[in-house]
């Protein structure tokens, strides 16, 4: 990797330079609002591309974060309405089973369970236990 990375350095350094050895003519500029002192021609076109260069990465970096945070924001939205699917179906579960009667109150109806429970407060009201000794 270093290795092809090395190589094209040279070679885009190659590439300025004959660029600038084959335009070596001086050029004014004019950037509108002023001017700029005269300039070889080939060392303004490397400067140029090297100024779109990072024009270019910049907003392709920008452009890129935006459509990264619109995914994201796409996937969370997904998310979220899973979550809130999961969430309304785990409530009707709950509702179910909060309204379901209990074991007593199947097999025996709801009667039953009113027996039950005064039969078991009865037993605890009248079992005391004493010691008593023999005679």
């Amino acid at each position: 990797m270093r290795f092809l990375l090395f190589v094209l350095l040279f070679l885009s350094f190659a590439y300025s330079l004959g660029l600038v050895l084959a335009n070596n003519t001086e050029v004014g500029v004019n950037l509108l609002f002023s001017q700029a002192p005269t300039m070889n021609l080939g060392l303004l076109l490397i400067l140029c591309l090297m100024l779109g260069i990072v024009i270019g990465i910049l907003l392709a970096l920008l452009i890129f974060r935006v459509l990264q945070n619109k995914w994201e924001i796409s996937r969370l939205q997904k998310a979220n309405a899973n979550l809130q699917e999961q969430l309304t179906q785990a409530n009707t579960v709950i509702d179910r089973q909060a309204s379901a009667p209990t074991v007593n109150e199947a097999v025996y109806g709801a009667s039953a369970a009113n027996v039950q429970n005064t039969d078991a407060t009865s037993l605890t009201e009248g079992s005391t236990l004493s010691k008593r000794r023999r005679d």
